[in-house]
């Protein structure tokens, strides 16, 4: 019976250094899958392979989102015009070490799927990094969570 990280978990996941250009991780999001999924979450390791984040699709759209409008309190306070224009064309002089979440979420392989799952419902994340000695294994995803138990009913 599948119940750790370890069973479910996904192998087959994307890296990206820090000094990757953000190019680099749309140009996985635009053209990547995993078992048929679309990726929209990618680990960042350093060169000896270990964690330093991971960049996903609200990252970049976090990214996106002038800063000023949680002060203003609302978008419609803002000239919005051309902006999402403006801001993508500034993002290809990042690096994904500007804008990637750097604070990372991982589980090790024994973790236990209601584990996780506490994790992912608590903490609002799809994907969690399956992490042995400060390396990248696997990759746990909600999806994956919720299939699993649609295999128990």
């Amino acid at each position: 019976m599948k119940t750790t990280a370890k069973d479910v978990m996904k192998t087959n996941f994307k890296t990206l250094s820090p000094d990757s250009p953000i190019s680099e991780a749309l140009d996985i999001f635009k053209t990547s899958t995993v078992d048929g999924k679309t990726i929209f979450g990618i680990v960042v390791t350093d060169k000896d392979g270990t964690i330093t984040g991971m960049i996903s699709m609200y990252d970049i759209l976090l990214f996106l989102l002038p800063k000023h409008v949680k002060i203003w309190g609302n978008i419609s306070d803002i000239e919005i015009e051309g902006i999402m224009d403006r801001t993508a064309g500034k993002l290809k002089n990042f690096l994904v070490g500007d804008i990637m979440t750097p604070k990372v979420i991982s589980v090790a392989p024994d973790t236990h799927l209601m584990m996780i799952l506490d994790i992912m419902i608590k903490k609002h994340v799809r994907r969690l990094p399956v992490v042995l000695a400060g390396k990248p294994v696997g990759m746990v995803y909600i999806s994956d969570l919720f299939n699993h138990l649609l295999e128990k009913v």
